[in-house]
């Protein structure tokens, strides 16, 4: 007999895997959550994943496989300018942070990133496609004459750092919306680079000093 054909794909499954790390967390999260979900039976999960560790691997693999190259494509095709495909690549970080409670279970997980080997090895390949297509993008900022960086990696890693930073400040100020922070941020490291900075007229005068106040 042939093997009767899945109701849900292994790609729901995993997107709806994605949805509830943010709004449940590690303690949480369970298979029979993930089962609810997409309209499953835990026994089925199970079957097909093994357990949630195996699950949340199938995830991560799925997701390190080359999560970047849809998006670079996406901004190729509907941004013209390199410094602003860098900028919105950037901005997509933030799309881990709908919410400071949500950011809060995304970062409880990536304790696992850091402490569980396996994990590890493909949070760390995902990382340095991360690094190599921020680079590609600023690379194609200064070729089109939008930025002027010696050091275009350099400059990745720190836009990389000051996007992390950027939503975990977030998460403690709390005001407006994520995206909005790390671009400001961002934008600040940007600023001084940008070959359309605001230049001082060196013929103009200096700022005038408040006269002294009469006794």
């Amino acid at each position: 007999m042939s093997p009767r054909p899945r109701t849900v794909s292994d790609e729901a499954i995993l997107d709806a895997t994605r949805r509830l790390m943010g709004k449940l967390g590690p303690t949480r999260f369970t298979l029979a959550a993930v089962a609810k979900a997409v309209g499953l039976a835990p026994a089925t999960l199970v079957q097909r994943f093994g357990s949630k560790r195996k699950l949340l691997l199938a995830l991560a693999r799925a997701g390190g496989e080359d999560p970047t190259a849809d998006l670079l494509d996406h901004l190729r095709a509907t941004i013209d300018s390199p410094l602003e495909r860098l900028r919105e690549f950037l901005a997509c970080f933030a799309g881990m942070a709908p919410t400071p409670a949500e950011l809060a279970n995304h970062l409880a997980f990536f304790q696992v990133d850091l402490t569980d080997p396996t994990f590890h090895r493909i949070t760390l390949e995902l990382s340095r496609r991360n690094e190599a297509a921020a680079a590609d993008l600023v690379r194609a900022a200064v070729a089109a004459g939008e930025l002027e960086v010696e050091d275009e990696a350099g400059l990745a890693r720190a836009l990389l750092a000051t996007a992390a930073g950027s939503l975990l400040n977030w998460g403690i100020f709390r005001e407006g919306k994520a995206r909005d922070w790390l671009l400001r941020d961002c934008d600040l490291l940007l600023a001084p680079l940008r070959r359309d900075r605001p230049r001082l007229d060196s013929g103009a005068p200096g700022p005038r000093r408040a006269s002294a106040r009469k006794a």
